[in-house]
């Protein structure tokens, strides 16, 4: 093969090219040579191993060549080999190079063995790393030296060793951010006047520069520094990208040197300011919620605290520079400010007089770029909708001229920017949602003049047709009572667009937009025309368009029920069966939404809906896949429904309609959820319809009651009898408990759950005649009590607080006599009770759970910590500051002596990580050590037992291995920032090597973690190769059952997606073990199909994630 020869040709090659290299004679062919071997390094180096020592030592002399070419060509060369050389050859390198660095012969060699250094932490940062203690001192040393070429080398190996070595160099980076900080300033032949940073004020005679030796006359040609300044600006913004936990270390030190820098004077070295800068504000943008931690907010000085108090020294830096000459300055000013409002939102409402000169400069001035000009508008844009219209008002005269003339732009990329820009200005103007005094109607005819020029014109670019369409819909929304006699016409161009296939979906949420407006704008000339095309759209097979469709005509049907005809309506109505369907329930719920504004706002049209609309209805309340917000959809459907008076939609005919099928017998209905579903719909019902309740809720006692009655039967009866009384008072019944208590027999399962279930939600419609009849049960039924403390769980979960507040002690103590219960599922009821009680009242509560950790049964101590697992959810709640202050406590049941306890520790620790990490993320230098305790296979927890004729290895410890390992997977997305990461894989290349379960989790950990991480990775990328391999080439015994084969064909696919994953990572295929595994890969028909069909699959995800539809 092709790959085969070229190895061949490569290895007959390589002594030739060494010898070339070595004898130097003519130093063009030297030149050559070295290209040519760099070139074979890089492409063909794993399997140039056996010739590697030579080409090392025909390598090393050329870094001291008198031609600094020949040296350059030598680093490259070199780069190349440290990727794929052997351990023996890398140290020898290294020693050489330290060694040679020590005796410093000659200035212009150290600055060749610096530069080598740097290149090779580049290219192999992962091997470099362990030898920083040796290299930084020296690099620190010559930083010293007074030589401007010799620093810019050392802070270039500082900024390599800080992106690619993160582990080795944290002990050093203070001294590489203070060595930084001191050159970004180093501008020895300039005299900056600070007082009032006048135009270029050039230091008249160069400076102190009479110790420059050599150098008999200094000029500005001669004047290095800038690179000096150049490399320290880019290796604070390496610091700065790759280290977050050091942030508000930054806004002290870094923040500030960086602002007063950007009044540098040279222009290459100020957009590395600028990028450093922008980095920073990056870093800070809070990704989730857990960084805008409200703990830590109250605690003062976090990094965005720190930034809101720096934004004046910014905006003072930056605004005399938005006038400068040069165009780059210029975008790297919008650059910045565009950034600072994402991260801060309304940082800038102080400046804005500031800074709007400035824009509008950019936008005006004749010499602008087209680039320059997009910067300006999205910067305009964004500063627009992050603050409030009341701030640009005193503006608003001086933005539009400029902005209206970009709409005009013949370049369509400036006119799409400047149409964004325009929807914005439309609600500046005149803000529908909040009152305002400002006068907008000066400005109302050239915004709509510009945007109606590019809304008419029919030969220009697919965005800006739309932006036009979305500005002229923003325009009519907020100021169409002004328009006048040009509204019909415009609103026909829309009814134009919404008969163009690429122009239709913009066009439906523009007219969503506009059928919203307060101002109520008269539709009537394009709606008898376009509800029809409206409803065409419903049978399109483009997802995105069924629901701004369906969106439309809910906001039409409110607002404009009586310019609709019967026949518009009806031509919707044609279009819904289809889209009533659990293959896609968000279209379904809008579907419902619609329905249901219908029978609110037009009800004599539902007389249309009784045949198949309704049976697709019907049908999905019937599916397990309803739940949610369609289920609430239907229940609010259902409601309006019955008290339209609608023929044969009463009451009774709805209720004959859902249950009918269980009565009958005639449709099994497979799922319990679709009981549930109906019994909420029954439930429903008979709230709006209360008159009808009492005999109903007697025919289900009766139900419930008669022998003859199937279990469907009862299921849907208690079902049905706990959602009513969930709602109404149900005490008047007398024999319902004794009937509910019966159900408790029943030998069914599900009717014994949904028993339980019914107790405890009809208890909630009576608290005071049910919750002491409950836990007296409790107390005297044994037998029953895990039923019953199931109902005291339902209770506890749906009944209001200040219901509760008054039973909340004989709860609590009925709830602590079973916490030491034997039985497992027992006490994990009563663990989710006491967490949700401990909501109720956490002040006193929480303590007393805390107090229960020192109790001396294993049991009571796994309940309480299972208890403040439900303690803890996604979203504030009071408990929180008090969760914070104690949780540590719960925790350090991680070091429990009973497994059990460990176990359901790391199970409450997870919810944390997962739900609200700000509660976990103080505690994790303490709590890590035990939760990687807990991932390592402990050989006293297995045993062996023997099965008739057959022995069987049990594992007692791997259920807390997958809980600790669950853990970690968790910690990846909440708290990567706190991890070490590096210790981290040490546990995953742990879990590579474990049983099925862990190996399937650690697989997933490393996709994520490929991308989260990919330089830390790639360090270890060899130690995980091995482990990936060996499962991807275990063969399973012939004689093993069918489920054995599944398990290790699904390993290998989970294997070889984390493969696929890692060869994402840049450079991971030079590793050479993972080289050689992919051949191996591709040499194997099964592991090269199973690949090819991974690979096939991740594409085919990216390009699903990019539709937006």
């Amino acid at each position: 093969s092709g790959s085969a020869l070229a190895a061949n040709v490569c290895k007959k090659i390589t002594g030739r090219l060494t010898s070339a290299i070595a004898k130097q004679e003519d130093v063009s062919v030297q030149l050559e040579a070295l290209d040519i071997m760099a070139d074979m390094l890089s492409r063909q180096g794993g399997l140039l191993v056996n010739f590697h020592p030579s080409i090392l030592t025909c390598l090393l002399p050329q870094l001291t060549s008198p031609r600094l070419a020949v040296r350059k060509r030598t680093i490259i060369a070199l780069g190349h080999l440290v990727m794929s050389c052997g351990n023996m050859v890398f140290v020898d390198l290294i020693e050489h190079l330290l060694t040679e660095l020590s005796k410093n012969d000659s200035m212009s060699t150290t600055r060749t063995y610096i530069q080598c250094i740097a290149a090779i932490s580049r290219q192999a940062g992962h091997r470099i790393g362990e030898y920083l203690e040796k290299i930084i001192p020296l690099v620190v040393k010559f930083c010293n030296v007074d030589d401007d070429e010799l620093r810019e080398y050392c802070i270039q190996a500082f900024e390599s060793f800080v992106r690619r070595c993160p582990k080795e160099v944290y002990p050093h980076v203070s001294t590489i951010i203070n060595i930084c900080l001191k050159y970004l300033t180093y501008d020895p032949n300039y005299n900056y006047d600070d007082e009032d940073e006048d135009e270029n004020a050039m230091d008249a005679d160069g400076g102190d520069d009479d110790d420059q030796g050599s150098d008999d006359e200094y000029s500005d040609d001669d004047d290095m520094s800038w690179k000096v300044r150049r490399a320290a600006a880019k290796c604070l913004d390496a610091v700065v990208s790759t280290r977050h936990e050091m942030l508000p270390e930054f806004y002290k030190t870094v923040s500030p040197a960086l602002i007063a820098r950007f009044k540098e004077r040279e222009e290459n070295v100020k957009a590395d300011v600028f990028h450093a800068y922008l980095s920073l504000l990056k870093q800070t943008r809070p990704v989730q919620s857990w960084l805008c931690d409200p703990d830590a907010m109250e605690q003062g000085e976090t990094p965005l605290t720190m930034l809101q108090s720096q934004v004046p020294n910014i905006v003072k830096a930056l605004h005399k520079q938005m006038k400068e000459k040069s165009v780059k300055t210029r975008q790297c000013c919008f650059n910045m400010l565009t950034e600072l409002v994402n991260v801060l939102p309304g940082a800038l409402t102080q400046h804005v007089p500031v800074l709007v000169p400035g824009i509008i400069f950019s936008l005006n001035d004749k010499s602008s770029s087209s680039n320059l000009k997009i910067d300006a508008l999205s910067c305009l844009y964004v500063i627009l909708c992050n603050h409030s219209p009341q701030v640009f008002h005193p503006h608003v005269q001086a933005l539009v001229p400029p902005v209206v003339a970009c709409v005009g732009d013949p370049f369509y990329k400036i006119t799409s920017e400047a149409l964004l820009v325009t929807q914005q200005l439309v609600k500046v103007i005149r803000p529908l949602d909040q009152p305002s005094s400002f006068d907008a109607t000066p400005y109302i005819k050239d915004l709509f003049t510009c945007t109606i020029k590019r809304l008419k014109a029919a030969d220009i670019d697919q965005e800006v047709k739309e932006r036009a369409i979305s500005c002229m819909g923003q325009i009519i929304c907020s100021l169409g009572d002004s328009l006048g006699t040009d509204l019909p016409s415009t609103l026909q161009i829309f009814l134009e667009r919404l008969k163009n296939e690429i122009t239709r979906l913009t066009t439906v949420k523009a007219m969503t937009l506009i059928a919203g407006s307060p101002l109520k704008i008269d539709l009537r000339p394009i709606l008898g025309e376009g509800v029809p095309i409206l409803a065409s759209f419903l049978r399109k097979n483009q997802r995105a368009l069924k629901l701004g469709t369906l969106s439309a005509l809910d906001i039409l049907i409110k607002n404009y029920s009586d310019s609709l005809t019967t026949a518009m309506i009806d031509a919707v109505l044609d279009e819904l069966p289809p889209l009533i369907s659990e293959s896609d329930m968000h279209v379904s719920q809008m579907a419902i939404s619609f329905l249901t504004t219908l029978a609110k706002v037009y009800p004599s049209s539902l007389s249309k809906i009784s045949g198949s609309i309704l049976n697709e209805l019907i049908g999905l309340v019937r599916s397990p896949l309803l739940q949610g917000g369609a289920l609430s959809a239907m229940l609010e459907f259902f409601q309006a429904l019955v008290v339209t008076g609608t023929n044969n939609l009463g009451y009774m005919d709805l209720l004959r309609m859902l249950t009918g099928p269980v009565y009958s017998q005639s449709t099994a209905l497979t799922h319990k959820q679709s009981y549930y579903s109906i019994a909420k719909c029954v439930a429903a019902l008979t709230r709006a319809c209360p008159k009808e309740g009492p005999a109903v809720v007697g025919q289900f006692i009766q139900d419930v009651k008669n022998s003859r009655s199937t279990d469907s039967i009862r299921l849907l009866a208690l079902l049905s009898l706990g959602e009513v009384g969930h709602h109404i008072d149900l005490s008047g019944q007398i024999e319902l408990k004794s009937v509910i208590l019966e159900a408790f027999s029943s030998p069914s399962e599900e009717v014994k759950s949904a028993a339980s279930y019914a107790l405890g939600s009809i208890s909630v419609g009576n608290l005071p005649e049910y919750l002491p009849f409950v836990l007296q049960e409790i107390t005297s039924q044994p037998k029953r009590q895990y039923l019953l403390l199931h109902s005291l769980k339902e209770i506890i979960s749906s009944a209001s607080v200040i219901g509760l507040k008054p039973y909340v002690e004989n709860i609590w103590a009925l709830l602590l006599k079973h916490c030491e219960c034997a039985e497992e599922g027992t006490r994990n009821v009563v663990a989710e009770c006491l967490g949700k009680l401990t909501l109720i009242d956490p002040e006193t509560l929480l303590p007393r759970l805390k107090g229960y950790l020192a109790s001396g049964s294993s049991y009571a101590r796994s309940s309480v910590v299972t208890a403040v697992k439900f303690t803890i959810s996604d979203h504030p709640q009071p408990i929180d500051p008090l969760l914070k202050n104690c949780i540590g406590d719960f925790l350090k049941t991680l070091e429990d002596p009973d497994l059990n306890v460990r176990r359901v520790a790391l199970v409450t620790f997870n919810s944390a990580a997962h739900n609200k990490p700000s509660l976990i993320r103080d505690l994790l230098d303490t709590v890590l050590p035990h939760l990687y305790n807990e991932t390592k296979v402990r050989k006293e927890l297995i045993r062996e037992v023997e099965m008739g004729p057959f022995k069987h290895t049990v594992d007692d410890g791997l259920d807390i291995r997958k809980a600790a390992f669950e853990c970690m997977y968790t910690l990846l997305d909440s708290c990567l920032d706190r991890l070490d990461i590096f210790e981290f894989l040490n546990h995953v290349e742990d879990g590579l090597k474990d049983h099925y379960d862990i190996k399937m989790l650690t697989f997933l950990m490393l996709v994520r973690l490929s991308t989260l991480c990919p330089s830390a990775v790639l360090q270890r990328l060899d130690r995980l190769v091995e482990p990936l391999r060996a499962t991807c080439t275990t063969k399973v015994k012939a004689n093993s059952v069918k489920q054995e084969f599944e398990k290790q064909d699904e390993l290998k696919r989970s294997a070889m997606r984390a493969v696929a994953a890692l060869l994402t990572i840049p450079e991971a295929e030079k590793s050479p073990l993972m080289s050689e595994f992919q051949s191996q890969i591709s040499s194997n028909p099964e592991l090269a199909a199973i690949f090819e069909s991974i690979q096939k699959d991740s594409s085919s995800t990216n390009l699903e994630s990019m539709d937006t539809s």
